[in-house]
């Protein structure tokens, strides 16, 4: 039997023409910009921007946009759940990888030139 649960998603007419209405005004946003290409920049940036602005907020009405709201919520809950380590605690776990890495590092190194002596020299006598 499936431990996992079954997730359901349903989309009404009404979310899809919200989501499609948001990409129109996003795609609407970008060929302004490139339309008004004989009008002064700020002009331009301006309907992007607006156009961009109304893109997300339809976006945020629907939804998979409360959804996303949601989603968000919860993350910053469970941050502040979060038990942070402190100053000393960072620098000691620092330190630790640190010591690890470079003993990993004179590890390898050490057994790289000892297959490097053993197959070179040894066997082969390149040398």
């Amino acid at each position: 039997m499936s431990t996992h649960p079954q997730v359901e998603t349903v989309s009404t007419g009404a979310d899809k023409a919200k989501l499609a209405a948001a990409a129109v005004l996003l795609v609407g946003g970008v060929a302004a910009f490139y339309l008004l290409s004989q009008q002064s920049l700020w002009l331009r940036v301006l309907a992007l921007l607006a156009l961009l602005a109304a893109s997300v907020a339809v976006f945020f009405i629907s939804e998979p946009g409360k959804q996303l709201i949601g989603f968000g919520r919860d993350s910053v809950k469970e941050v502040k759940k979060v038990v942070w380590p402190s100053r000393k605690e960072a620098l000691q776990m620092t330190g630790y990888v640190f010591a690890f890495v470079f003993v990993m590092a004179l590890f390898l190194w050490t057994t790289d030139k000892t297959l490097e002596w053993l197959l070179y020299d040894l066997i082969l006598g390149w040398r």
